[in-house]
Formats: structure tokens, C-alpha cells, sequence
């Protein structure tokens, strides 16, 4: 019998597209134990926006969250999605510091750790793989995750040649992320036929979205195609700019005699038991309707879910909605201008923010942020296409882009040492330093509310006895 295995994604990716990852732990600690028992081949849940989320937004230590999701998750992988260098920053990190985050991530319950580049430029995934195998236990998989977007730059070939790169590295699974939900069943069809028969019984995995309203379609094109593992979210948190439904995809794979290993009334009590959570978020207006559209535009913006719900966020908070159309069709102009960069995090937000940044001053490029400048110097990595000449005058002058990866060589401890100093007996741990490394003011607010909550209680344990 067929089999196609099913990685659940509502504690991570969908939620993150849907309401900007600002689901907490408190909300879904409950049903994990029922989750457990589910048969999904992983449940992806860190990583992402959801390390700065938990500092940023709702008050977690997104280190106690991972320890607290093994502990009632034992039988199950649990999968985070790692930018590679960036790690789970806006910025690349020394090696010594990517190979740290990686080391702690397993040791603390990270079974799947699914890395990619922004730009497909494979020399800023190396070193988090090679940490991977270093720090593996007989549970961990490395995945090699390519981004997946259209341009004129972008082929099948060219991304056969990526899979067969990925497999030659050492990966031990192969992931299409289509962020915007921007692949059609034809593009599927050719180029997952492509990638099996070139990377042969290697597992491979499609990550798409609902966005568009393609990806039901795509992912059943997908299965009849070869693919081994699809991802989707239980139907509460699916669609719009989510993944496809748990439930349905099972359904569905049932009628076609393909077995995925699911048990069909945990799947449906899981379901259950976020649908009042969802509710709860749309009733206080974190989880936008717009995030929950289909939007055939994205076939043009190529817009992922988590950038989508992120800029409806800021221009809301802005209180600049009206420019929400304005800043769209500007999206695919600023990727065209930077060499057609994938859309995805970090690219996604710099490439997003830039075209409401011109759309806001009402002037194109009249201001650049660091990043896009950054970007241009080629501080993330080799951009797909040429950058247009203008755009890279105005930023390097005369100079010349890097050549190089940035962070070659650069292993220093520099990092530990100014971390430890800065967080002073606010540190208790490795983890501490770590946090504070990737997200140092969002880091050293939490901290210290943790240590004045804990004078607090001290206090009031005294008084008590």
C-alpha cells in the first residue's frame, strides 16, 4: 500500500499565517498528549517566528516552551524550521553560534531541524548541517529545505540541480517550502517527477499554502507524483494563508487507498479543541479575516502567509490599511529590483517593508533600510538574477558586492562573552545567552520581568508564613 505521511503545523506555520504566531503555550498544553497519540510523521512547532514571538509578544521563555512540548509530546518528532545562518534572527550569526543554537535545540527536544537559505544559497546552510550530524541522537533528521518561487530564473532544472546539491551534501530529507502557495499542479506534476527521479527513494516533502486557492490541488498533483510527506493544519487553523486540512487530506488519502498513519478520531478531537481557540482570536481581532481569504493576486505578489498577516498587523497598527493595495502590487516590483529574492524570512519582511516604506513616502527607494542595504552589499548571499544597476549605484557607489560568505572564519566566542557580561545574574543558563544573542533587547525585558516576578512571589511567601 501507498503511504504519504502528514506533518502538522497549527503550533508553528499556521498559526504564524493566520495571526502573526501569537498563539501561547497555555492555549494548546492540553491537547498535546492526545496530539501524541495522532500517528503524524511531526508536528512542527518552534522555530520560525515563534522564538520571537514568545519574547516579543507573550511572555515566554520559547526555550521552556520547547522543553515543555517534549515532555508531553515523547512519542512524537517535533520539527522546527531554521533559516540557516540567520537562524531564527534578521541577520547571519558566526559559526560558533549557529553550530551553540543548533547543540541546545536537540538537547532540549528538537527531533527535525528543517533548514533553508533565503536565497538558495547553499553555503549559509552548511554549517548549520554539519552541526546537525555533530549533536544528533538516533531521533534527528536533517532537512534540507529549498524555497520555492517563480521567476525567470527559476527552473525545473535549476531546482533538480538544488535537490541533487542538497542530497549531495548529507541531508537526510528534502523539503519544497512553497511559502505563498504559489505552485500549480503542473508545476508540481513536472518538477516533483524531476526531483524523484533524481534524487531516487530520498524522502521528499511539499510545504505549501492555501493562499491562492491552489493548494489542494497541488498537493493531491504532488502525491500522484511521488511525493512522501505533505504538511497541513488541523481544519480549525487551515486554509486562507495555512496549510490544507488535516482532516480533509486524510479523507481524501483514505478514498485513494493511500495509508498515512493517522488515527482519524484523535485528528478530529484535536480539531475540536481548537476551533473555540480560534474563534477566541477572530472575536478579539488578532486573527484578521483577510488571513483566512483565498487571494489569486498572490500568484503575482508571491506573497507568503506569515509576510501577509505581519504586514496587515503593521499597517493596522500604523493605522495605514489604506494602503494595503497600494503596497501589494508595490511588492513584486522591489523582488523584481532585487534580483527575484525568494519570499521568505528573512527576504520576505525586508522586501515587504521596502515597498511600504515607498509606498508610504510616496517616493521609491528615497528610503533603504539597513537590511535591503545589507542585502544589496551582498551580506545574505549571491541573488538569484542581477540586481538592478540603479538601485545597487545608489547603495554601493562604485564598490562591489561581497563575494564571499559573510561569515567565513568568523569564530570568535565574542558573542558569549558581551552576552554573559550584558545579562549579568539575570543569566542562568546557556539558553539565556542564547536568546540574548539572537533578540538582545527582547531578551533582557523578559529577564528582568522574570526576576521581578520572582522577587515578587518571594515576598509574598514570606509575608504568607
Amino acid at each position: 500500500m501507498k503511504k504519504v505521511q502528514l506533518t502538522e503545523t497549527v503550533l508553528r506555520d499556521a498559526n504564524q499565517s493566520l495571526m502573526a504566531t501569537r498563539l501561547p503555550y497555555a492555549d494548546y498544553e492540553d491537547i498535546l498528549a492526545d496530539m501524541d497519540k495522532a500517528g503524524y510523521y511531526s508536528i512542527e512547532c518552534w522555530g520560525g517566528a515563534t522564538f520571537d514571538s514568545c519574547l516579543r509578544y507573550l511572555n515566554e521563555d520559547p526555550w521552556e516552551r520547547l522543553r515543555g512540548l517534549k515532555k508531553n509530546l515523547p512519542n512524537t518528532r517535533l520539527q522546527m524550521l531554521l533559516r540557516g545562518q540567520n537562524l531564527l534572527g534578521y541577520k547571519h550569526y558566526h559559526d560558533d553560534v549557529v553550530e551553540k543554537f543548533i547543540e541546545l535545540s536537540i538537547k532540549n527536544g528538537i527531533d527535525v531541524i528543517r533548514i533553508f537559505d533565503a536565497l538558495n544559497d547553499f553555503r549559509n546552510i552548511e554549517t548549520a548541517l554539519n552541526a546537525t550530524k555533530k549533536y544528533a541522537n538516533a531521533k534527528t533528521i536533517a532537512s534540507g529545505c529549498i524555497s520555492y518561487t517563480q521567476s525567470p530564473v527559476h527552473t525545473v532544472d535549476k531546482y533538480i540541480e538544488m535537490c541533487k546539491e542538497l542530497k549531495k551534501m548529507g541531508f537526510d530529507t528534502i523539503c519544497l517550502k512553497d511559502m505563498a502557495g504559489t505552485m500549480s499542479p503542473y508545476e508540481a506534476e513536472h518538477l516533483i517527477k524531476g526531483i524523484k527521479d533524481a534524487i531516487g527513494d530520498m524522502t521528499l516533502i511539499l510545504h505549501t499554502h492555501c493562499t491562492t486557492g491552489m493548494a489542494y490541488m497541488t498537493i493531491t498533483k504532488a502525491i500522484e507524483s511521488g511525493i512522501d510527506v505533505i504538511d497541513t493544519a488541523c481544519s480549525a487553523f487551515s486554509g486562507g494563508t495555512s496549510q490544507p486540512s488535516t482532516e480533509t487530506m486524510f479523507y481524501a488519502l483514505q478514498q485513494y487507498g493511500i495509508d498515512c498513519g493517522l488515527n482519524e478520531d484523535i485528528i478530529n478531537k484535536v480539531n475540536d479543541y481548537f476551533k473555540p481557540i480560534k474563534q477566541k482570536y477572530i472575536d478579539n481581532g488578532q486573527l484578521n479575516p483577510k488571513s483566512l481569504a483565498t487571494d489569486a493576486q498572490a500568484l503575482v505578489y508571491k506573497v507568503p502567509g506569515g509576510m501577509l498577516s505581519n504586514m496587515i498587523a503593521n499597517l493596522t497598527d500604523m493605522h495605514a490599511m489604506d494602503k494595503f493595495d497600494a503596497a501589494l502590487a508595490e511588492i513584486p516590483k522591489v523582488r523584481a529590483d532585487l534580483g527575484y529574492p525568494p519570499l521568505v524570512t528573512p527576504l520576505s519582511q525586508m522586501v515587504g517593508n521596502q515597498a511600504v516604506t515607498n509606498v508610504l513616502v510616496g517616493e521609491r527607494y528615497k528610503n533603504i533600510s539597513k537590511e535591503v542595504k545589507n542585502y544589496i552589499k551582498g551580506e545574505y548571499g549571491i541573488a538569484p538574477a542581477p540586481i538592478d544597476p540603479e538601485l545597487s549605484k545608489k547603495v554601493l557607489g562604485d564598490d562591489k558586492p561581497v563575494d564571499c560568505r559573510v561569515e567565513d572564519k568568523k569564530r570568535t566566542g565574542e558573542d558569549f562573552a558581551a552576552a554573559k557580561e550584558a545579562l549579568g545574574d539575570l543569566c542562568r543558563c546557556e539558553e539565556d545567552v542564547m536568546s540574548y544573542i539572537c533578540y538582545p533587547d527582547q531578551t533582557l525585558k523578559f529577564l528582568r520581568d522574570r526576576k521581578a516576578q520572582e522577587e515578587n512571589e518571594a515576598v509574598y511567601t514570606i509575608e504568607e508564613m
